[in-house]
């Protein structure tokens, strides 16, 4: 297949990919503090997702790089979470004036759970098969995923032009992303798993191997540079849509997206980076 048809095509997975996260994590908090959720309770929802990170490779990764195509993976895994997404929405959906009890808080709290353990899974699966997929990764890749930003910001700007921030509409355009993202992946490049045929160990099950990357100085910063940064950024999702709305500012998705807008720049600009890195090395 062409490759700029196969990059185009995966540009549009990364749109969608991102859109449908971008959708309801941004403002998220603005809806759910209305219908009875705590701010303990919103650090739950946010809390799954790193906990969903830490639980699916388990499971997931084995899966998709022993016994199924990329591309099939991701389209289960996204149409299971379109069908949690709404079921979300069905428990969430509450009259204005009506709250939540706690007890249905932390049953939504779980089923956000469920959510994120398909939706983490593909954010490294989507990298897995773009990459399987290009010929120059180092100079198309950064290309491709600039689209994954740009899917992030679109809904940020919709809702906000919609005035829809605290309400539910962003849940449900991340469920009906997450239903054309999962009927689109049947479509990509067919991708099989890396893994088929080998054996599972015990150390690669629980990621013990990924360890010995720590020995390389590089590995090392940039593994303690992701932690670090990490930290701030969780806190940033879960209080900064509320803390914006609570200052008077306007249409807090459309604002909150100015961070990523700038990252576009960044991600156009890696290819040169790396050829200059390159032209370093050799010398």
């Amino acid at each position: 297949m062409d490759s700029k048809v196969t990059a185009a095509r995966l540009s549009v997975m990364m749109f969608i990919q991102f859109c449908i996260w971008g959708a309801w994590y941004v403002t998220a908090p603005l809806y759910l503090g209305g219908i009875g959720f705590e701010p303990q309770n919103i650090g739950s929802v946010y809390a799954m997702g790193p906990l969903a990170g830490i639980l699916s490779p388990f499971i997931v990764g084995m899966i998709a790089d022993r016994f199924f195509s990329t591309e099939r993976v991701l389209g289960v895994l996204h149409l299971v979470g379109a069908g949690i997404m709404y079921y979300i929405i069905t428990l969430i959906n509450v009259q204005e004036g009506t709250t939540l009890d706690q007890t249905q808080v932390a049953f939504v709290v779980s089923c956000i759970l469920g959510y994120m353990l398909c939706y983490y899974p593909t954010l490294a699966l989507t990298n897995s098969l773009a990459m399987h997929n290009i010929a120059d990764s180092e100079k198309t890749f950064p290309l491709i995923r600039v689209f994954g930003t740009i899917g992030w910001i679109v809904p940020g700007l919709i809702i906000s032009e919609k005035e829809w921030d605290a309400q539910i509409y962003p849940f449900w355009i991340a469920a009906i992303s997450s239903l054309v993202m999962g009927l689109y992946c049947f479509t990509l490049p067919h991708t099989p798993p890396p893994g088929r045929g080998k054996k599972i160990s015990i150390r690669e099950i629980l990621g013990l191997d990924a360890f010995t990357l720590l020995k390389k100085p590089s590995y090392l910063v940039f593994m303690l540079s992701s932690f670090l940064i990490c930290i701030p950024l969780a806190f940033y999702y879960q209080i900064a849509a509320k803390f914006i709305a609570e200052v008077g500012v306007d249409k807090p998705a459309q604002k909150m997206s100015f961070g990523q807008m700038s990252e576009i720049f960044f991600m156009l600009a890696m290819p040169f980076f790396f050829a200059h890195w390159e032209s370093r090395r050799c010398c």
